[in-house]
């Protein structure tokens, strides 16, 4: 037993030794587990706080739901008491209409009973005013009568009375005009009287005024009288005067008649001459006339001559112009022509030249090949290829030659298409050919000189070539053939370095 209490001792010591070196890192521990103690307990409590506000929103919202069904069944209950509502409001509308229709039709019976009642008693009443209007009527009549037998007898009781005063008025007035008429008539008698009185004194002295005047008038037409008597004296005497000068007169006109038969035949002669001159002034006015006109026709030509000799300075200076333009054209065409002159003689030079290097490198080229050939001792098939091969590089330079002709004869053309062309408007314009200053080359001299130029060329070695490039054209058309029937008919050989050269020197 005591050895187990020491263990036991010695146990406790060394637990108390090691707790002892173990106490910060249970602080430690303790401190975190404490630390996440306090969080856990501020989550739980976060935690909480929202259970308790869910709890709180939870009942809310249950209250809420509980308030709106209770205010869906409310109003669910109103509907239904609102629909009763309206189907007994309806039934009491249609029961208020049938019992207004019933109202209406006993309304409308009344109404129709009333109106029967009342139509009768409107007949009635019409006929009893239809009565009553023919009683008064009758009654109207009598009255009328009545009143008219009244009116009848007053009018003649006021005709009789106004016959008697109109009669005492009658005899009044009568005996008034009577009165007045005898008034008037002394009247007339008293004014009468004086008028006569007055027309006697005025006749008297009207007739003493005559007798005044008549004798005034015996004495002048005495004097008249006596004055004629003098005028007819002195008249006489004038026509026993007229009369010795009437039988002069008489005589004067037998002489001048006599005169006048003497002077008939130079009257006639005069008239004759004077017809004549009256022609002779219709010729003279016919002539007037035709010198006016003759005159306006001078005018007229007068102004053609102007505007034609405006025309004629015009068509002078259009001459010289034309002159001018003709010697420039001349002057261009000398140059022209010279320079194509030039251009062709070098040309045909260069090409001669040309030709001659051709021809000798072609002899040069021919020899060589014929050496090179004789010294290969290649394949005639390959011999005839090299050979086609130069003979189209012949062809191709025949080609050229070709064209160069055909340029030289195009200008050759043209040169005398210009030509024909100068001699057209030197004749149209009356110039001769010889102011040119040189003969234009005709169509005929171009083709002797063309037909002088291919003899020449056909001579000279560029025509040899040419000819012998025709030749060499045919051979090699011919070779091509046969070299195509014999490559048809053996197979293909390699090239040679020869062949190969070959194609080099015909490439370039």
């Amino acid at each position: 037993m005591g050895p187990k209490k020491g263990k036991g001792k010695k146990e406790k010591k060394a637990k108390g030794g090691g707790g002892k070196k173990g106490a910060p890192e249970v602080n430690d521990a303790e401190r975190e587990s404490e630390a996440e103690r306090l969080e856990l307990v501020k989550q739980a409590k976060a935690l909480l706080e929202l259970t308790r506000k869910e709890e709180q929103a939870f009942n809310e919202f249950q209250q809420q739901r509980e308030k709106i069904n209770y205010f869906w069944i409310v109003e669910k209950k109103n509907f239904e008491d609102r629909k009763a509502e309206l189907r007994n409001k309806e039934r009491e509308r249609q029961d208020f209409e049938e019992k207004h229709q019933v109202e209406i039709k006993k309304s409308m019976k009344l109404s129709q009973d009333d109106y029967r009642g009342n139509e009768r008693e409107l007949k009635t009443d019409k006929r009893r005013l239809k009565f009553d209007l023919k009683e008064i009527e009758l009654s109207h009549q009598d009255y009328l009568k009545s009143l008219k037998q009244e009116q009848d007898r007053r009018i003649t009781v006021l005709r009789q009375e106004f016959e008697r005063h109109a009669k005492e008025l009658q005899q009044k007035y009568e005996r008034k005009r009577k009165a007045f008429r005898d008034d008037l008539e002394t009247r007339r008698k008293q004014d009468t009287q004086k008028i006569e009185e007055r027309k006697n004194l005025h006749i008297a002295q009207l007739m003493t005024a005559h007798e005044k005047a008549f004798g005034e008038i015996k004495n002048y037409y005495n004097d008249i009288t006596h004055n004629n008597l003098d005028l007819i004296k002195s008249l006489k005497e004038e026509v026993s005067e007229m009369k010795k000068k009437e039988a002069q007169d008489e005589k004067l006109m037998f002489e001048i008649s006599q005169e006048n038969k003497r002077m008939s035949e130079p009257l006639k002669r005069a008239l004759l001459d004077v017809e004549k001159l009256r022609k002779n002034i219709h010729v003279y006015q016919d002539e007037k006339v035709e010198l006016r006109t003759a005159k306006a026709q001078l005018l007229v030509l007068e102004q053609e001559h102007a505007t034609l000799a405006w025309e004629f300075e015009v068509l002078q200076q259009r001459a010289a112009q034309v002159a001018r333009e003709l010697e420039e054209l001349t002057a261009q065409f000398h140059g022209s022509i010279y320079d194509v002159q030039q251009k062709t003689g070098l040309k045909n030079l260069l090409l001669e030249k040309k030709m001659g290097a051709l021809t000798l490198q072609l002899e040069q080229k021919d020899a060589e090949l014929n050496e090179v050939l004789l010294h290969a001792k290649l394949d005639p098939a390959i011999v005839d290829r090299v050979k086609g091969r130069l003979e189209d590089i012949m062809v191709n330079k025949a080609e050229d030659l070709r064209e160069l002709e055909q340029e030289m004869a195009h200008i050759a053309k043209l040169q005398s298409d210009l030509a024909a062309a100068m001699q057209l408007k030197m004749s149209e314009y009356g110039l001769p050919l010889d102011e040119l200053g040189f003969t234009p080359q005709t169509r005929a001299a171009l083709q002797a000189r063309t037909a002088t130029s291919n003899n020449y060329n056909s001579n000279s070695p560029r025509g040899k070539v040419s000819v012998a490039t025709t030749s060499v054209a045919k051979e090699a058309h011919l070779a091509k053939t046969r070299a195509a029937a014999s490559s048809s008919m053996s197979p293909a050989k390699p090239q040679t370095s020869f062949g190969v050269t070959a194609n080099a020197t015909t490439a370039q």
